[in-house]
């Protein structure tokens, strides 16, 4: 499985249940890599979605612990055991989790490559995501070019789970 995260200096990616930042360049990108595909994420992430609905154009998993959530055009599981039975029809590479903090905590362990645009900026945060430049397990395998949004600089990277 893939995750994607957009992360600050200190691997923040929230506050308030909102994004730090919304940079355009990595909107799209992110939807380039998962149009057609499965992502998963929690109900608060699906709530900063527009209108509060899945994305068009993939295969939406939220995972909530509120046995009554419903959603319409999306698949709502309300464990880790029951993600994977779901998950299990797809190819993991086709997977992306796309967070929060909580998904991105208990689906570290299941994902081989982690896409993270690193926001060269440290905001005010309630929500983090897992430091993998301090984890021995994963390595930076690509990284871009500095890339520029008004005054901001940012990167982005891709990690790899050592084999």
């Amino acid at each position: 499985m893939n995750i994607v995260a957009a992360v600050d200096n200190n691997w923040a990616i929230g506050y308030k249940n909102s994004l730090l930042v919304r940079i355009p360049r990595d909107q799209q990108l992110f939807r380039e890599m998962t149009e057609g595909k499965v992502i998963v994420i929690g109900r608060k992430t699906l709530e900063t979605f527009p209108q509060k609905q899945p994305l068009k154009n993939r295969v939406n998993i939220i995972l909530s612990r509120d046995r009554s959530y419903t959603v319409k055009d999306a698949t709502v599981v309300h464990s880790l055991a029951a993600l994977m039975e779901v998950l299990e029809k797809y190819d993991t590479k086709d997977v992306y989790v796309a967070g929060g903090a909580c998904v991105y905590e208990q689906l570290l362990p299941h994902c081989d490559t982690a896409y993270i645009t690193k926001i060269d900026y440290t905001y005010q945060a309630d929500a983090y995501f897992p430091r993998l430049d301090g984890m021995e397990e994963w390595t930076l395998a690509a990284d871009s070019e500095e890339q520029t949004y008004f005054d901001l600089e940012y990167y982005f990277l891709k990690y790899e789970r050592k084999k």
